[in-house]
């Protein structure tokens, strides 16, 4: 019976579904005339589609998908290098170069299927090998693998999927055996550059680094490596913010700070507190909040979708979101656990991996403990590049799931 996780799967993503759609019907449902005007129904055919596609990956052989991974990350890169030179923007990335258009046609994001390709690419290459690397040198592969997509995306600008692309690797590395001493090495630079604005905090880090090194003692020439990555984070942080864009500047400086910029860069978060604060227990009732009515709320239907649900939700509606997505995440989780293949049990991760970064990212920037970002929360925010992806690797679980299942039955 413990084995039995594909009907789970299918119960808590069809609840998250129905409920992701409810909240999108209410979005709609605004005093002025907004782009969300019947969002649910356009949301109700990607779902249609996304449903097909999980149908299409439900079935895969996992072995031809694992001898096809090499091609379908090239091909990944490929259209994301597409993007730096051809890319459009639209909706709430207006600003980058994130859409493959042809002829004036918007054809999807790549980036979200670069996304599940990199899963894959990270899952072939640890499942050939019996051990996880525990060096730094070790790990310039996979961190290859994440970097290059990652880059690529950067240059569109898109943060919010580069950090994506982080969460990866780490999950995956997580799930591969990789000592955690050196996943804390491996971030420190990334901890340095945010902590680089403050003098004080950035010193502060710097001798916790130290002394961590002391103590985990890795080898004495990547002591030094790391050492000096993260005291060169202080001069590169410079340089990062010379050369972004001046919304996502707003975005960092607003999230420092975002009461000091309430009529510009401030504005979207402060609105979506406002919002969430006031849903209070039981919020202000379905389709009834006066934020979302009104229109203050900013992209309530995509990025802020979250906030809609605290303020006519309340906090059981909250807590009833995040803990469908914490039983997503644990089905996934023994799902991984479970599965006999390694290449099977590291996709199941690598996208329990996404769904996180994904939530982390847009519930944190809508409370602001996250920069705003502009990454979809997952069932919930409309789009559909990112929900067929998302079906894709859900029907990969599905057929780890289900392939565990049958074979335990043959066992006994």
């Amino acid at each position: 019976m413990t084995r039995r996780l594909d009907r789970p799967l299918l119960l808590i993503v069809g609840l998250l579904l129905f409920y992701g759609l409810v909240v999108l019907f209410s979005a709609g449902q605004t005093d002025t005339p907004t782009s969300a005007s019947g969002v649910w129904l356009r949301q109700l055919v990607w779902i249609l589609i996304a449903l097909s596609a999980a149908a299409v990956s439900s079935r895969l052989p996992l072995r031809v998908l694992e001898w096809a991974t090499p091609m379908l990350y090239g091909l990944s890169l490929l259209l994301l290098a597409v993007l730096v030179v051809a890319g459009t923007g639209a909706g709430t990335a207006s600003s980058t170069k994130s859409w493959l258009a042809i002829g004036g046609v918007r054809l999807g994001q790549p980036v979200e299927l670069a996304k599940l390709a990199t899963v894959l690419m990270l899952a072939r290459w640890f499942s050939a090998r019996r051990e996880a690397p525990t060096t730094i040198r070790g790990l310039i592969p996979p961190i290859t693998i994440a970097a290059v997509p990652a880059l690529l995306v950067m240059a569109q600008p898109d943060l919010g999927s580069a950090i994506v692309f982080a969460g990866i690797l780490f999950a995956t590395l997580f799930w591969a055996g990789v000592p955690v001493p050196m996943l804390v090495f491996l971030a420190s630079p990334v901890v340095s550059l945010l902590l680089s604005w403050s003098t004080l905090l950035w010193s502060l880090w710097m001798v916790a680094l130290f002394v961590m090194l002391l103590t985990w003692r890795p080898f004495l020439l990547e002591s030094i490596g790391i050492y000096l990555a993260n005291s060169a984070m202080g001069v590169l942080a410079i340089v990062v913010w010379d050369r972004m864009a001046p919304h996502q500047r707003g975005r960092i400086v607003s999230f420092l700070n975002p009461e000091a910029y309430s009529s510009t860069s401030g504005y979207q978060v402060i609105q979506s507190k406002v919002a969430i604060g006031s849903g209070g227990l039981f919020g202000q009732g379905f389709t009834l909040g006066p934020q979302k009515r009104t229109g203050f709320i900013p992209e309530h239907w995509t990025d802020f979708v979250f906030a809609v649900v605290g303020e006519e939700f309340g906090l059981v509606g909250v807590l009833a979101a995040l803990g469908l997505f914490l039983a997503l995440l644990s089905v996934l989780i023994q799902i991984a656990r479970r599965a006999s293949d390694p290449y099977a049990s590291l996709v199941t991760f690598g996208i329990a991996g996404i769904i996180f970064t994904h939530i982390f990212e847009n519930v944190g920037m809508t409370v602001s403990i996250m920069p705003i970002t502009g990454i979809p929360l997952p069932f919930f925010s409309y789009g559909g590049s990112f929900l067929v992806a998302l079906f894709l690797g859900l029907g990969l679980a599905y057929r780890t799931a289900r392939d565990e299942r049958v074979a335990s039955y043959v066992e006994n």
